[in-house]
């Protein structure tokens, strides 16, 4: 598994191996059918993240027949941010 930098370092910072790691860490899935794509799901929601191209996109979708929720947060964010961002849920 690859070494992760501090915490406050950007993701843009990050070595694909070690973007894999922390999505791993936290408990994502890869989709078999894309690798730029993983699911992350909690008890009360559940989340869709894409490595796009200028940022992660997370499309939450939650429990309940609430709409999904998503947001885009830039590479340039500390890994620390876009964690709490994530885990924040919808």
């Amino acid at each position: 598994m690859a070494t992760l930098p501090p915490e406050s370092t950007p993701l843009n910072q990050h070595s694909l191996p070690a973007l894999e790691a922390w999505l791993q860490q936290l408990g994502a899935v890869r989709m078999d059918d894309n690798p730029c794509q993983w699911m992350l799901e909690r008890s009360e929601w559940r989340a869709l993240l894409l490595l796009e191209r200028e940022d992660l996109k997370v499309i939450w979708h939650p429990g309940s027949l609430e709409a999904m929720l998503q947001c885009s947060l830039p590479y340039g964010l500390s890994r620390a941010d876009v964690e709490a961002a994530i885990q924040a849920g919808p």
